[in-house]
């Protein structure tokens, strides 16, 4: 299988880069971080679609949107939403199809990003 460890990380480490400066500004304004978590929360309630597919569209537009603190926060949270591999890597694939040239770079990074919250597939 292959090895998805690189010197970046490109899920676990942005979001601990990102955690105290998230923090900080939280404190500064928390009626807007109030309202964007009751967004979120409303956004990825189960409804007709599923939080996996949910989680698997957002990780798809931060592929889109070249944003790595999006895609390593929705790589772990379709994770810990059952996502597998294939269905990331999938997702991922779309996004760079929809993205041309910069999607062929941010989509690896999803994928290891993804590859970091999930165990390696039994062979």
């Amino acid at each position: 299988m292959t090895d998805h460890t690189a010197s970046h990380s490109y899920g676990k480490e942005v979001l601990a880069e990102l955690r105290p400066l998230h923090r900080e500004l939280r404190h500064a304004i928390p009626d807007v971080y109030k309202g964007f978590a009751e967004f979120h929360h409303a956004a990825f309630a189960s409804g007709d679609l599923d939080v996996k597919t949910k989680e698997l569209i957002a990780l798809a537009i931060g592929v889109s949107q070249r944003c790595d603190g999006c895609i390593a926060s929705h790589a772990e949270g379709s994770a810990k939403a059952g996502a597998t591999r294939q269905e990331a890597a999938e997702a991922i694939g779309v996004a760079m199809l929809m993205n041309g040239g910069p999607g062929t770079i941010y989509g690896p990074r999803a994928y290891a990003a993804f590859c970091e919250f999930t165990p390696e597939p039994a062979e």
